[in-house]
């Protein structure tokens, strides 16, 4: 049987983090899962490039906005099923099995969240949205039929918010896998995960308020 998965990554100045994210993909080339690694890029001007094509990936380029860079790199997969991951999350070991044991049902699938170092109340509560309320966040991957991605109308192409979107277009459809995904803490220590934290909340409070999606993302970038 074929391997059914296309990774598809987002990136800009990802050079960093990029590596160890690849490295944990491994185990699903080794289980005869993964057809083909997709690294959507949005300029980035330092090592990313060079990391994905060291990895074997394809390389697609376009303007920076997360949610259209995820839409060019769908539209590129072939796999008929894509696992969207970000590039600073590293999937843990015996993510495969998680996975392998969600192909045979028809909704989406996201991974628990945990944090490299700290957080632990900042992910219990990512974790209990997601489940509560049906809104994973990017950081949590998302596996994902194709042909759902298909019905649902893909990703937004919007530069913030392109996976709460997401979130709600599958509303109903989506599953925890029994796996974690780890995910770079690194802003929330430098910004403090209180601080953070708050901002992210409120982000998400003006979005669902209907507050435009480029406004939101200028003020994301101006904090």
């Amino acid at each position: 049987m074929p391997a059914p998965l296309s990774i598809v990554i987002p990136t800009m100045n990802s050079g960093s983090g990029l590596h160890t994210c690849l490295s944990a993909l491994m185990e699903g080339i080794e289980a005869g899962l993964i057809a083909e690694l997709i690294v959507t890029d949005g300029g980035s001007d330092d090592e990313t490039r060079a990391v994905a094509d060291a990895w074997g990936a394809e390389i697609v380029t376009g303007p920076p906005s997360r949610g259209g860079q995820l839409r060019r790199g769908c539209d590129a997969a072939r796999g008929t099923w894509l696992l969207i991951l970000h590039a600073d999350t590293v999937l843990d070991a015996g993510w495969t099995s998680a996975v392998d044991a969600h192909l045979g049902q028809a909704d989406a699938g996201y991974f628990a969240l945990r944090f490299d170092r700290g957080g632990r109340a900042v992910a219990a509560w990512a974790n209990l949205r997601a489940r509560l309320f049906g809104l994973p966040y990017g950081d949590q991957g998302l596996l994902i039929r194709r042909s759902l991605y298909d019905r649902v109308g893909g990703y937004a192409d919007i530069p913030l918010m392109e996976d709460v979107a997401m979130a709600r277009a599958l509303r109903g459809h989506l599953t925890q896998l029994d796996g974690i995904a780890i995910t770079s803490g690194e802003k929330y220590r430098q910004q403090g995960w209180l601080r953070r934290g708050a901002r992210n909340l409120w982000t998400l409070v003006q979005y669902l308020a209907g507050v435009n999606v480029d406004t939101l993302a200028r003020q994301y970038r101006r904090e």
